[in-house]
């Protein structure tokens, strides 16, 4: 047996206090006058054994009495035999310091109880215990680390901006034991338990047992920016911007209304009142002008005083960037296209004769080949040549039933190659959610969205180098548009015109955002708002970025190199792995542009909802889970048996027992008062 608080036993020294009360009892004398002999048969005589029973009895009552109290605060528990055997298991500590765990109960943060427990509970574990720690942030250690190291680390945990799931955590738990060949692991799991973190069951992990120790903040009221945007996909200097705002609600709506407010470079542009809808979340549109070119910084800040993660949205925007369009048309220019680009603001639309195209292709972002029934040989390597720099090329053939006269310059591009014409009217039935096409035009794509519908279509076949994507196809397989990566640049083919005689895809919702997308993606985005923990990369076309120059990240006076990896002409930058928190950040290599970009904390914990810890055997099937509190891990330093019996309460009872049981013999003795002793 151990004691949480040994130092109280000094109290032990009180035991003498009845001892010597007794000894000095027994040493007194009491001198008995006899009244008149009427008086006698009042006298109760009782021999001297009996006497020195009762003080026995007093004294043994009175002694348990004080030692149950003494005990009782020195605050017992077992250790020893009845401890968990941990010499041949992992222990794992995880201490969730997502952004929840920020709320407080009473004066202390989440975060900061659960670290004073798990600190408690290393300095309280057996000696030479080591321990695996692991947060939200990367682990200081895949190996167990001593107590000392791991009680420093402990004192740097603090709130992360990345999230991690119950998962994740067990994913890394079990890649730790398979690492350092340990039979089992015994996980102890600091955290509120919020359901976006747990609510996925992680499978099933042979020999381990998670000690669930919750901590609850309560349940508050959270105001928080979910997403935004901006309606032109081009921000223009000196012209009005719009920017629409989902706010959203978790609990009671305050009382009074929320203020929005905007800020552009540090300065509040515009404000708005939020009023939540029956759903708990309101859209907003904000106006802003810009008076100058370049990056803007654009701020959306929330006065929500309960939660303040999640309280600001940021988005960086290049405002009237220099993006310039090559049209090559073998008959007159396409309206569709001149309207598509007329839609979006800040484009260069330059319309040329497909047999004269221009000799130097390097300003342009993208280009398009316009109902072209043929592809010579030189313009195919031309195409070639501005796919190797990196370039977007957009192929709108017309209907033509000399496949060899546009197959000559195809192959000079890539393993492509037009197979035959099917004449069959038939819409798309699949679309490519995951293309980089796409995914930016739903926040979810419909399950009702309307695809477009071809009259005719070439059966276009490739080789496994020319990389095909099938954007939209047919039920068939046959693609309708597809991507291709033969080289640095990306190569977009539609298998049918874009006249009303060949199919509506001109006027389809995809026409004018394809063509935004393909335009904006070859030269690196206009617009960035990343969030965090979502692997989300920046893409900059740095060509002259490589192993000897690389994009650094810059903010506040330090530095980072991110992972980068070499897309089309540029570079996709995962800004994120460097990141701990929120802001912007600039991107620059040597002797290139820089680019701004916003980082975000994720919202998945914005939504305050937790599980009770109980339930999570029920969610986690196949995993042993043991609720247990704080005090009796940081207690015992680890789980055992006994950990959750009450020593020190059962103490305190067996205290006021002695104590009541003095109280009946004394009582008796007043019931028959001694006059007299042999």
């Amino acid at each position: 047996m151990s004691f949480l608080y040994p130092l109280f036993l000094i109290a032990g020294l009180a035991l003498a206090i009845p001892v010597l009360i007794h000894l000095f009892n027994l040493r007194r004398y009491k001198t008995v006058y006899f009244p008149h002999t009427r008086f006698l048969k009042n006298i109760q005589l009782r021999s001297q054994k009996q006497s020195q029973l009762r003080y026995k009895w007093l004294l043994a009552l009175r002694l348990l009495f004080l030692a149950m109290l003494i005990l009782a605060f020195a605050q017992p528990f077992f250790a020893g035999a009845d401890k968990k055997d941990t010499g041949h298991r992992l222990q794992v500590i995880y201490i969730d310091n997502s952004a929840s765990m920020g709320l407080k109960r009473e004066s202390q943060r989440l975060v900061d109880l659960a670290r004073e427990a798990a600190r408690r509970q290393v300095r309280n574990a057996p000696p030479g215990t080591r321990f695996v720690l692991l947060t939200n942030d990367r682990p200081v250690s895949y190996r167990p680390m001593p107590a000392d190291k791991v009680l420093v680390e402990l004192g740097a945990v603090d709130i992360s901006q990345q999230p991690k799931s119950a998962k994740q955590v067990l994913s890394v738990l079990q890649s730790i034991m398979q690492s350092e060949a340990m039979p089992g692991a015994d996980l102890y799991y600091y955290s509120d338990f919020q359901q976006s973190a747990v609510a996925e069951p992680p499978g099933a992990i042979d020999d381990v047992i998670v000690y669930a120790i919750p901590f609850a903040g309560g349940r508050t009221t959270n105001v928080y920016i979910d997403t935004a945007w901006i309606t032109n996909p081009i921000v223009q200097a000196g012209e009005s911007n719009e920017l629409v705002v989902r706010t959203r609600l978790f609990g009671e709506p305050p009382a009074d209304p929320p203020v929005l407010n905007l800020l552009v470079n540090g300065q509040v542009k515009s404000a708005a009142t939020i009023h939540f809808n029956e759903g708990k979340e309101s859209m907003d549109t904000i106006s802003f002008r810009t008076n100058d070119a370049g990056w803007q910084q654009v701020a959306l800040v929330i006065d929500d005083e309960a939660v303040r993660f999640d309280d600001t949205f940021r988005i960086t925007a290049r405002s009237t960037p220099n993006l310039s369009v090559l049209v090559l048309n073998e008959a007159a220019p396409s309206p569709y296209i001149q309207a598509a680009f007329r839609a979006y603001e800040g484009f260069r639309l330059n319309n040329v004769n497909i047999a004269n195209p221009l000799a130097d292709w390097s300003e342009y972002n993208l280009v398009i080949l316009n109902g072209c029934t043929r592809i010579s040989t030189a313009l195919g390597k031309q195409l070639a040549k501005a796919q190797q720099e990196g370039q977007a090329i957009c192929i709108f053939p017309g209907k033509t039933g000399n496949f060899t006269a546009l197959n000559e310059g195809l192959k000079e591009i890539a393993d492509i190659s037009i197979m035959g014409l099917d004449t069959a009217s038939q819409a798309a039935t699949s679309l490519q959610q995951g293309s980089t096409l796409v995914r930016d035009l739903f926040e979810s794509v419909p399950e009702n969205v309307q695809l477009p519908v071809a009259s005719w279509h070439y059966v276009i076949e490739s080789g496994l180098a020319a990389n095909r994507q099938a954007i939209l196809s047919f039920r068939n397989g046959d693609p309708l548009f597809a991507q291709y990566s033969p080289a640095m640049g990306q190569l977009y083919i539609l298998s049918t015109g874009i006249d009303m005689q060949s199919g509506n895809f001109p006027s389809s919702y995809f026409f004018a955002p394809f063509l935004y997308q393909m335009a904006v993606q070859s030269k690196g985005g206009n617009i960035y708002a990343i969030t965090l923990g979502n692997r989300q990369p920046a893409y900059l076309p740095l060509s002259n970025a490589g192993g000897r120059n690389m994009v650094k990240l810059y903010h506040d006076g330090k530095e980072a190199i991110p992972p980068q990896r070499t897309f089309a002409a540029g570079l996709n930058v995962f800004v994120d792995e460097v990141v701990t928190g929120p802001g912007f950040f600039t991107l620059a290599a040597e002797g290139t542009d820089t680019t701004i970009v916003a980082v975000n904390s994720n919202r998945t914990e914005s939504q305050l909802t937790t599980v009770d810890a109980a339930d999570l055997d029920d969610i986690w099937k196949g995993i042993d889970v043991n609720v247990v509190s704080a005090d009796e891990i940081s207690s015992t330093g680890a789980h055992n048996k006994w950990g959750s019996f009450p020593l020190w309460k059962v103490c305190v009872i067996l205290a006021l027992l002695m104590l009541a049981a003095e109280t009946f013999v004394l009582a008796g003795s007043l019931r028959k008062p001694t006059a007299a002793t042999e």
